[in-house]
């Protein structure tokens, strides 16, 4: 190996680890792929009732939009539960998110099997 090219790997291998610790260091983002704003959303490890504090007051004005993403703050990687409620009054639970820092989880409309209205 020549040293152009060693010099070319090692600046490779530095570029792809600083993309990933910062990748590490950014929130976890959600994107609202359902077909409503959601205004309550929350977050418990997979299988538990340990419901986080409500997402939504991350967002400027307090709801997620269809098609708008939100950081979501103070959570380790891991597999959730969510459980939001939307503008219609619907509320509904989607079960085993991976959620990883630096990552986009997304809930669509064929997510939605356990829903009901208030």
């Amino acid at each position: 190996m020549t040293k152009v090219s060693y010099i070319a790997v090692l600046m490779l291998v530095m570029g792809l680890s600083a993309r990933e610790g910062s990748a590490q260091q950014r929130p976890a983002r959600f994107w609202n792929l359902t077909k409503n704003a959601i205004s309550e959303f929350y977050l418990a490890p997979t299988g538990t009732s340990e419901w986080g504090p409500d997402q939504c007051k991350n967002d400027k004005d307090g709801r997620i939009d269809f098609d708008e993403r939100l950081a979501i703050s103070g959570l380790p990687s891991g597999i959730y539960d969510a459980k939001f409620t939307d503008m219609t009054g619907r509320t509904c639970t989607v079960r085993k998110i991976k959620i990883e820092p630096g990552g986009v989880f997304s809930i669509t409309e064929k997510d939605l099997t356990s829903c009901e209205h208030r």
